[in-house]
């Protein structure tokens, strides 16, 4: 068989686990997406745009590992760079993002483009790319390309970050050698075992004369592919685990030693104090933002803690590298012994809500309650930014569920593409959605597409007409929205044929009701309005808004 750029691109995607790729259409990019089509192991979704193909992209990684994006040069790629590139860059994910390119004959030309800014210097999309990617590379010539697309996704692979490609539109059909054995991107850094074993031995020494010892999940343990290992440990010291908001569910919770989520003043009862308490905390894969600290008051430091990072260990002012953290962890679980104390006299925190009436006006507690009884061992649920965290956060889920948030990027309209991208990703798994009106609006044309492939994603739309998580920080008119009949917009997204419901939910009945139908409804998505009163919201994100607010409004430094 013969080869092209793009049969070239397309057969990598496929070696590496590949089988879906998310696309926006354009003149720079359309032979590109002809070559890709042409492998029939690898199917193209459509986007409405550039910056939902991203994010659906992101959501496709957390489910399938890696995921694509191809766009178009400039209007396309700027878009989507918010989404495929600096969301995921954030979130650790590994995504490629294929952009169409300018004719390789105008680099150089004094030729003005167009979808560019009206400058002769095309560089600018290259070098913007470079500040949010693991990895960038341009093709312009068809020898070059086998070289440049493997090490963008060996890069992207090994890094767990996002990478860049962008492909010149008159190069996608032309010859290239053949690719060889997938084994060449997929090969594992080679461990040094020297600094392994120190790392263990000191980690090893240092947990021997602890007793109250805690280990805090941080949400880095995933693209460390070490979450098994984690548990290995857990299993291993039998002491209480805690996880971090934005490792929810990358710990499973029916494990013996869960003790909830670790957040400061806001975090599950009794978690802050075995944190606190610990003579020896262990945390595996943090990340110490101004959210995950609640402005930065709850942030674990000092001699007591084993920091074990992706690509790093810090125990007693020493730093070890130079091996994964899964095979450390794996080593340390070999050597370590019983440290029970922490999980004596403690338990792992329980939702209980009280059932309201069917006739009861809808609350935030009744909605979280009854979204908590569909959560399975094959759920997936996105949290969209602001009070969907919150809740999730006390929801209790059985082993398997998956909850998935974007605490770091904080992009709101994160959850509708992504979940897209997620149930696209792994269709056989219950996927729901929790998401805000607000965020809701930003990227809703989304949901169009759940209707185009038929996808039976059931979206809690939060009807409270306004930013809560917002009005929580710092109130002001910008935080109010026009509201829109969420519930009606999914007849004008049917179109002729579509199989999308829209139902809406003021009481307890009514959402019971509209579950029933959303669950019943295999051929396409369910969208549930859920109207709540606007003050109505978690205790925990007045809470955390009120002290996050504090930490925005610290004055300014004055130098004399």
């Amino acid at each position: 068989m013969s080869y092209n750029v793009g049969k070239y691109l397309a057969k990598r995607l496929e070696q590496i686990g590949i089988k879906d790729h998310f696309a926006v259409a354009g003149d720079y990019n359309l032979v590109l997406l002809d070559q890709l089509l042409d492998n029939k192991n690898l199917k193209q979704i459509y986007d409405c745009n550039e910056l939902n193909c991203g994010f659906a992209a992101e959501g496709y990684a957390r489910a399938n590992g890696a995921g694509v994006c191809v766009v178009t040069f400039s209007v396309g790629a700027i878009s989507g760079m918010n989404s495929a590139l600096g969301g995921a860059y954030a979130e650790n994910l590994p995504v490629l993002m294929v952009s169409g390119g300018p004719n390789s004959n105008d680099y150089g030309s004094g030729h003005i483009l167009h979808h560019t800014t009206g400058k002769t210097d095309y560089d600018y999309q290259m070098e913007m790319a470079k500040q949010v990617t693991c990895a960038a590379e341009r093709i312009t010539q068809a020898s070059e390309a086998p070289q440049k697309i493997d090490h963008v996704l060996r890069t992207m692979l090994r890094e767990r970050k996002p990478a860049y490609l962008e492909i010149s539109c008159n190069i996608s059909a032309q010859e290239c050698p053949a690719p060889g054995p997938v084994s060449t991107l997929l090969a594992e850094p080679k461990t040094d075992k020297t600094s392994l074993d120190a790392a263990v031995k000191k980690s090893a020494d240092f947990l021997k004369g602890a007793e109250r010892v805690v280990i805090l999940v941080g949400s880095k343990v995933r693209p460390a592919d070490a979450e098994k290992q984690a548990v290995e440990l857990a299993d291993k010291l039998g002491c209480a685990v805690t996880v971090m908001a934005a490792a929810k569910s990358y710990f499973p919770e029916q494990h013996p030693g869960f003790r909830g989520v670790y957040w400061g003043v806001v975090s599950s009862p009794g978690a802050q104090e075995l944190v606190d308490s610990a003579d020896a905390l262990i945390t595996i894969g943090p990340n110490w933002n101004d959210y995950a600290t609640v402005g930065w008051r709850a942030w674990p430091r000092g001699k007591r803690v084993l920091q074990v990072e992706p690509d790093r260990v810090l125990v007693e002012n020493e730093s070890f590298a130079g091996f994964p953290m899964r095979e450390f962890l794996s080593e340390l679980s070999k050597v370590v012994t019983p440290k029970p104390e922490t999980t004596k006299n403690t338990t792992a925190p329980k939702l209980e809500i009280p059932a309201a009436a069917p006739s009861a006006p809808l609350t935030n507690d009744e909605m979280t309650r009854q979204i908590q009884e569909l959560l399975t061992p094959d759920t997936t649920l996105m949290v969209e930014t602001g009070d969907s965290w919150f809740n999730a956060m006390r929801m209790n889920l059985p082993n398997g569920c998956r909850v998935e948030s974007e605490m770091q990027w904080g992009h709101i309209g994160w959850s509708i593409p992504s979940g897209f991208g997620c149930a696209v990703g792994a269709p056989k798994r219950r996927n729901l959605i929790m998401c805000g009106d607000g965020s809701f609006q930003l990227t809703a044309q989304e949901v169009g597409q759940m209707i185009r492939y038929e996808l039976p994603v059931i979206i809690f739309l939060v009807d409270n007409k306004g930013y809560g998580i917002e009005i929580a920080i710092h109130d002001g008119p910008y935080n109010y929205i026009q509201n829109w009949n969420y519930a009606a917009l999914m007849d004008a997204f049917n179109g002729e044929k579509g199989h999308g419901l829209g139902l809406v939910a003021k009481t307890a009945g009514e959402m019971a009701e509209a579950i029933k139908k959303g669950l019943a409804n295999k051929k396409g998505p369910t969208l549930i309005q859920c109207c709540i009163p606007q003050d109505d919201c978690t205790e925990a994100l007045t809470v955390w808004g009120r002290e996050v607010a504090q930490t925005n409004a610290r004055p300014p430094i004055v130098n004399d």
